[in-house]
């Protein structure tokens, strides 16, 4: 993992890390939008708790009718021999609540019989029900925090991407929404399930027998401090695993990305052989969290096989001495045996809850990221739409990537100690072209990216008709601007769908002539299916002219009042450069085209040229006037016309 990435994780400090609780916070919005459906999944669980608690109770009954008791849960007690349980008001009480009794008979054994079946289908139905509603609110705060994290991904500049690795982004997406869905899902509901099982079967053993239910809570608090060492344990654990996985995630994605590199310099062996120490530590990592989970479940087991010794000590005993009846022993042991689940299920939820807390922490890195570039300051009309003069007005600018980049607030303000362009004064009036080169490094990507905004220039140094670029919101801003990166990006979709990327609906009859304009549509007919051809991953089916034409046709299709082309020919050769400024030509008329080239054949007939050099403007003015001016853009056009005459001989 990048220096960069670590100072930006959540993962990274692990002094500074949150409490679970907190990290669990950021669900309480999504948990509030389905409160109606949690509070009925919670009274499914809460009524399955009450049937449950039921079954040994019914149980308990049908074992003193066989034993000939005269009242459930009350000993009959022979002259001489053990105190009178008829003394004890609670068991009194429960006795006269319990109907349809009568010592050996057979319409008691027949009744609870049917009371058992009766409790055994409800739960049946309450359990399911329980189910499809809490795991289904719980698939429904995936899809919603999916979205979210979509979103904010999307609203995030290209500097959030710079420090953090694609491949971490989305292992954080993938497996740790896969975690928090646990918590949402399972863990609510086994969470409330032990809770409800818990408390009622406990009240109903204080009923039955006070002295042997603090018998058997004896082990309560051991498991209390077992399950919290082992559960901090866990989550420190599983951080550190998620961050493992996250970086093993990222190498793939960059292998897979550049798999054809790869090949070509024969490193297969090497890259494996990277991969295998993030590979080894991803194992060891989870190594050590299954020694600490092998070692937390049989320690509550122990715990459980402990109430139970103590239950058949203890009780014993007491039904020994007449104390308690063969009915309420046995339904302790049910009682007992109930509990089993809840005590297990409390490890297994703490779990959850700590591999959830852990990944909750690291998706709140995603979902609270603020971007730096948004409408905070616009002022200007949603509706308004740029004319289309550009300015640039002292504007001094450095990545804030490449220095510390805050002013103290977290927002980066385009300033700092080895700015890229430097004290920039240039005019683009609406509807004009203007042409920029320079030699490689100077600046030129970077002052058409100022333009769509994907980087923040200083507040006034970029204006679109006069007002700073900030004041417009970003959708109308962007959606003014057709933009040609120099990186040119096809989707994995048809080649159709990517000239038509930026229109509302497919719309074929502009899709065409856009790559007509594009001098794409030959090679689009003799593809197999036409518009509908699969361009593969990144367009790779596609030479690189053909990709550069496509992403012209998707710029042009949109016509957009500013049109930039960032060195958008630099992948064809001079004949097809010819054709597709020709068709350009029509479609640059009467709009703001700035053109970005390393040629000078393709910049020639631009309305002004402007040569930058270190980041600073060192000529401007026509094709003209720049050849009699003798300087570096006439020395590049007597080189690269040299190079075409020792071509053509």
């Amino acid at each position: 993992m990048s220096e960069a990435t670590r100072a930006n994780s959540p993962v990274a400090n692990a002094g500074q890390q949150p409490a679970p609780s907190k990290d669990l916070r950021g669900l309480m919005p999504y948990l509030r939008r389905y409160t109606r459906s949690i509070i009925i999944g919670l009274l499914m669980v809460f009524l399955m708790g009450v049937v449950t608690n039921v079954l040994p109770l019914a149980t308990g009954i049908m074992t003193d009718t066989l034993a000939g008791s005269p009242a459930p849960f009350e000993h009959s007690v022979e002259k001489g021999k053990g105190p009178a349980l008829a003394a004890v008001p609670r068991l009194s009480r429960l006795s006269r609540a319990i109907p349809f009794y009568a010592p050996n008979s057979r319409q008691t054994l027949g009744i609870y019989c049917l009371i058992v079946i009766f409790c055994v289908a409800i739960k049946g139905v309450l359990s399911f029900s329980g189910r499809w509603i809490l795991i289904g609110v719980s698939r429904d705060i995936e899809y919603d925090i999916r979205s979210d994290l979509l979103k904010r991904l999307l609203a995030l500049e290209p500097e959030f991407y710079v420090r953090n690795r694609t491949g971490e982004l989305m292992s954080r997406a993938t497996n740790d929404l896969n975690s928090v869905r646990m918590v949402l899902g399972p863990g609510i509901m086994y969470s409330a399930t032990t809770i409800v099982t818990m408390i009622m079967a406990i009240m109903v053993m204080v009923t039955l027998s006070s002295s042997l239910t603090l018998w058997v809570l004896l082990p309560a608090p051991v498991v209390a401090i077992a399950v919290w060492f082992f559960g901090k344990t866990i989550h420190e654990l599983y951080e550190t695993i998620q961050a493992a996985l996250a970086t093993l995630t990222a190498r793939v994605q960059e292998n897979l990305s550049g798999v054809r590199i790869v090949r070509a310099y024969a490193q297969e062996e090497a890259e494996m052989r990277a991969f295998d120490e993030p590979n080894r530590e991803y194992v060891s990592r989870n190594i050590r969290l299954i020694r600490t989970w092998s070692m937390f479940m049989p320690s509550l087991q122990a715990l459980v096989g402990t109430s139970f010794l103590i239950v058949l000590w203890q009780g014993g005993h007491q039904l020994l001495r007449g104390q308690i009846t063969l009915g309420a022993l046995i339904a302790f042991f049910f009682y007992l045996n109930q509990l089993v689940w809840p005590m297990i299920a409390l490890g297994w939820v703490t779990n959850i809850f700590q591999r959830g807390a852990a990944s909750m922490g690291r998706l709140n890195f995603i979902l609270t990221a603020k971007p730096n570039i948004d409408d905070r300051a616009a002022t200007l009309p949603k509706d308004s739409t740029p004319v289309g003069e550009i300015e640039f007005r002292n504007l001094t600018f450095a990545y804030p990537t490449t220095f510390s980049g805050s002013n103290g607030s977290g927002k980066s303000n385009g300033s700092g100690p080895h700015p890229v362009l430097s004290d920039i004064n240039l005019k683009i009036p609406a509807g004009s072209t203007v042409a920029v080169v320079g030699p490689t490094g100077c600046g030129k990507t970077t002052l058409a990216a100022l333009v769509a905004r994907l980087w923040e220039a200083p507040e006034g140094t970029v204006l679109i008709d006069g007002h700073p670029i900030q004041h417009w919101p970003l959708e109308t801003l962007r959606r003014s601007i057709g933009y040609v990166p120099q990186d040119t990006y096809l989707f994995s979709e048809t080649v159709g769908g990517n000239i038509a990327f930026g229109l509302p609906d497919y719309d074929p009859e502009r899709c065409r002539e856009a790559a007509q304009i594009a001098s794409l549509h030959g090679d689009i007919a003799d593809f197999p299916k036409g518009y509908e051809t699969a361009v593969g991953e990144r367009g790779i089916t596609l030479s690189g002219g053909q990709k550069q034409r496509t992403a012209i046709a998707r710029a042009v299709v949109r016509d957009p009042r500013i049109l930039i082309l960032d060195d958008a020919l630099s992948s064809v050769d001079t004949q097809t450069e010819e054709k597709i400024l020709s068709g350009l030509r029509g479609v640059m008329r009467g709009r703001t085209t700035i053109l970005i080239s390393h040629r000078t054949s393709t910049v020639q007939n631009a309305d002004q040229i402007v040569v930058l050099r270190e980041g600073r403007i060192i000529e401007r003015g026509t094709h003209e006037e720049l050849l009699e001016r003798g300087g570096y853009y006439a020395d590049l056009y007597q080189k690269q016309l040299l190079e075409e005459e020792l071509e053509k001989a």
